[in-house]
Formats: structure tokens, C-alpha cells, sequence
């Protein structure tokens, strides 16, 4: 039972992105529905800030918030105590009229500041929708259609619906001073499960094509109205890269021309390697926009099954789709509280040491967020690939980039086997000259384990640095 025999693995130049001109713009998550969740309570947005986009933390930088379009309040159907999204315009019946209430989402605006602050001068935000609100769709329910392979927006509220995205953009943008830089009004949009009465949260359906190229030409149109010209224009955040592809062959060239940027997620995805080729033909950046899952990786793991799956996944999506940024979906999916929250229950502990949707559970009682090796396992890349850095694909098994400014060399590499494996990773065309490698670890348990832990260095010799990666580790070298 001895060590697996030595690989070697090119780190090239040649193999640089070329994604929004080789620039790595971050890694980020969705506020909601977690902000939404604990943005009541100081301590909790407090730590969340600290440890998700502070240095200390996690670092990230993106921020994707959601503009709630807001149910029927009659409506009792959703079940989940962080998916109830309030929407910001509401209408009164026996007045026929409608009106702005600016506090209604004050949570999520809570959690989004307090990030905004922890981030820092690298800070980006985006708006996103799930649905319109309830009384501009056609089922009168902002959880999806009766008919959920059809369009849900009334097709007399196109417009309505844009300028209701934008004016909210607006009010985050220029009167909470809170810098909006793009805008996507849809999320998985072509898909047949946003259902009339859900239980799990807001959706709605707009058919690739025409529905889809008319709410991103109404949006664009009336961010431009509003002078808020630095904000990009996002589609169209497709359940897959199969279906993103499909909906970006089906958008008029008029779309085309005012689209700055392609959002994809990664759920049950096949074809990463041709969306990422379409964007680098059609020269568009691209993001992957959201993702997660409970799965599992490593053999005999342990606690690190979960981080082992997240690693992995994180690998493959940048190493085969090329985007420019990398977002979770959400840090906090699970909820501790006695006393739950509008009257529905929070889901409570999960097994952090297996696998489970996010990196963290909100304990709402002990005013405390509780980590997992789930969070750890992000770290590792996110505080180390920083923004303006630029990916160089590699291995399967390995992701690394480049800072054109200081020379740095970024690689992490994941061993999910039981066994440690001996790796020599060789570094072609770069000008600099390296000396060491600074090597950060984690693995373990979580009572006892590394994380982020420092453990020591490897020199660099003719360009090459031999490493030995623990079994079931996650590990980063920093080489300069």
C-alpha cells in the first residue's frame, strides 16, 4: 500500500483564458434566500459578512441579489422559511392602485450591505429575478404557471415588469449608494417545474425565443432610461449549458448586440466544453452563475466527502466551461430555529459532515453560523485565485491562474483517493522567476482537521515544484 506513482502536470501560458480578456472576475453566491433569512438579526448579517467576504473569510466578491416580485397574500403555499421573498411593489385592490413599499425587503438589503462593506473596493453586485410579481403573471401566483411549460408574465406586461427590475435597480444604485453593475431579469427560465401553489419558492417560465429576447430588450431599455448605463445586461441563467445554448442560439441579433454577458448554471449539465467554445467564437464573457448540490467524493473521507464533491466540481466547470466567475448558489440552505419563521418550520441540523446543499447552517437561537469542511473546501480557491487573476487550464484533478501584475502562480490541486499521490508540476512560459511555493492544506475532520492550515513550502527547481498531496486533501500552492 504505497504511494501512487508521480504525474506531471503542465502549467502553461499557452493554456491561459481568454474569458473576458483572461480577467477572473470572482466568486461569489445568490443573498438569497439566506440573507432574506437572517438579515433581522445584527449578530448573524454580522458574521455572515465577516465570514463569507472578509479576507479572513471565505473572500468572496459577488453578490447576487434578488428583486422578489411577491405573492398573493392570500397565497400560503410556500413552505420553506428563507424562500418567502418579499416584492418591493404592492397593489391594492379596492383602490385599484398600486405603490413602492422601500422597506419591504430590508433583510436582504441588511446582509447585501454588510457584504458590499466586507468585500471591499473588488465588490460586485447583481440584480436577478425569479418572478414577476404576482399580479403581473398569468396565474396570478408568483411561484410558477398553471401551465409550467408556458409563459407565466402577461404578454401586456413586458414592459411593466422591466420597469419595474429597473426601478428598483435604480433605488439600490443611486439612493442606498450601493453600486449595481449588471442586471438578469430571468432565472431558469426554460424549464417545466415553476408550478401554480409551489411549495419551495418563486419562478416563472419564458419560453427560449421570442419571450425571452422581449424581456431582456424591455430591461435594457429601461436601465438605459434611467442614465444607469454601466449596468450589463445578463442572459439568460439557464438550468444547464445544454439549455443555455439553446437559449442563446434562439436570441435576435438585436439582443445580441446589447447582451454583454452569457449566466449559465451547472445542474445536470453535459455540454460545458461547446458553451464555453461558443462564447470564445462569439467572443462574450461568460459566467457560472450558480450551483451546488449534496453530493459526495473522496473514498474514506470522512468529514471531507462534502468539500472533496465541491472541489471537484469547482475544477471541472472552470476548467471545461472557461468563465469568469464561479458563484455558488447559496453559503446557508439549512436553518436552526425553535420558533421558525412566518409560521412555517426551519429545516434544521443537517449532516455538515456528509454532503448538503451550502457551506454553512445559521443557528438562529445561538445567534451562531456553523462551519462545515463544505466552507473550507471553498476557501481554497476563493481567497487564494483572486480577481484579475487569470485562469490556465490543467488538470483534471488541478485549477491554477496567473497575476499578469506580481508573477503569482496559483494552483489547487484535490486528491480524493486514499492513497497520497506524488505530483510534479512543471510551469512553461512564464517570465518570472520563481523560487518557492507556499502550501496551504485542507483535510480532516472537523474537530481536528487542517484548515487553511499553513503547512510550509516546496522550492521551485528549473520551473518545477514536486509536492506530495495527502490523501483526501484539498491543497494550494502559491508560487512566487
Amino acid at each position: 500500500m504505497g504511494d501512487a506513482m508521480s504525474k506531471e502536470i503542465i502549467i502553461s501560458t499557452k493554456n491561459a483564458s481568454t474569458t473576458n480578456n483572461g480577467i477572473f472576475q470572482g466568486w461569489g453566491t445568490s443573498l438569497c434566500w439566506w440573507a432574506n433569512r437572517i438579515g433581522y438579526s445584527p449578530a448573524l448579517t454580522s458574521k455572515s459578512a465577516e465570514l463569507f467576504y472578509s479576507e479572513k473569510g471565505l473572500n468572496l466578491n459577488i453578490m447576487r441579489y434578488n428583486i422578489g416580485g411577491g405573492d398573493d397574500p392570500t397565497h400560503k403555499h410556500i413552505k420553506r422559511t428563507d424562500s418567502m421573498i418579499p416584492g418591493w411593489l404592492y397593489y391594492d385592490k379596492e383602490s385599484d392602485s398600486y405603490s413602492y413599499n422601500y422597506e419591504a425587503d430590508a433583510n436582504q438589503i441588511n446582509v447585501m450591505r454588510e457584504c458590499v462593506k466586507a468585500s471591499g473596493e473588488d465588490a460586485f453586485v447583481e440584480v436577478f429575478s425569479n418572478s414577476p410579481p404576482y399580479f403581473m403573471t398569468k396565474s396570478g401566483c408568483s411561484s410558477g404557471g398553471k401551465n409550467p411549460n408556458k409563459n407565466n408574465l402577461k404578454d401586456d406586461c413586458y414592459e411593466e415588469f422591466a420597469e419595474y427590475l429597473a426601478h428598483i435597480t435604480e433605488y439600490i444604485n443611486n439612493t442606498l449608494k450601493i453600486k449595481v453593475s449588471s442586471i438578469s431579469p430571468m432565472n431558469e427560465p426554460n424549464t417545466k417545474y415553476w408550478s401554480y401553489f409551489s411549495e419551495k419558492q418563486e419562478g416563472c417560465h419564458f419560453d427560449a425565443g421570442e419571450s425571452q429576447n422581449k424581456i431582456l430588450l424591455e430591461t435594457y431599455k429601461a436601465i438605459k432610461k434611467r442614465g444607469l448605463d454601466h449596468i450589463e445586461l445578463v442572459g439568460s441563467d439557464e438550468t444547464s449549458t445544454d439549455k443555455q445554448i439553446t437559449a442563446y442560439n434562439k436570441y435576435s441579433d438585436e439582443v445580441k448586440s446589447v447582451l454583454y454577458r452569457i449566466s449559465t448554471h451547472t445542474y445536470g449539465t453535459r455540454k460545458m466544453k461547446q458553451l464555453g467554445a461558443l462564447m470564445k467564437a462569439e467572443k462574450r464573457n461568460l459566467w457560472m452563475s450558480e450551483t451546488d448540490w449534496s453530493n459526495e467524493a473522496g473514498k474514506n473521507a470522512g468529514d471531507m466527502r462534502g468539500g472533496l464533491w465541491l472541489a471537484k466540481k469547482i475544477i471541472e466547470d472552470i476548467n471545461s466551461l472557461s468563465p469568469s466567475a464561479w458563484v455558488l448558489w447559496q453559503v446557508i440552505d439549512c436553518h436552526i430555529s425553535k420558533d421558525g419563521f412566518m409560521g412555517n418550520k426551519d429545516s434544521g441540523m443537517p449532516n455538515i459532515k456528509g454532503g448538503f446543499w451550502g457551506l454553512a447552517v445559521a443557528d438562529h437561537d445561538k445567534e451562531e453560523i456553523i462551519l462545515s469542511n463544505k466552507y473550507y473546501a471553498m476557501g481554497q480557491f476563493s481567497r487564494y485565485i483572486r480577481p484579475g487573476d487569470t485562469i490556465i487550464h490543467c488538470d483534471k484533478s488541478s485549477l491554477s491562474a496567473f497575476n499578469k501584475e506580481t508573477g503569482r502562480i496559483t494552483i489547487v490541486a484535490v486528491n480524493d483517493t486514499s492513497k497520497s499521490k506524488h505530483i510534479t508540476y512543471t510551469l512553461d512560459g512564464f517570465k518570472h522567476t520563481y523560487k518557492t511555493a507556499q502550501i496551504i492544506r485542507t483535510s480532516g475532520s472537523l474537530e481536528d482537521g487542517e484548515k487553511w492550515a499553513d503547512v510550509g513550502s516546496v522550492d521551485v527547481i528549473d520551473n518545477k515544484i514536486n509536492v506530495k498531496l495527502k490523501s483526501n486533501s484539498i491543497t494550494t500552492f502559491i508560487i512566487e
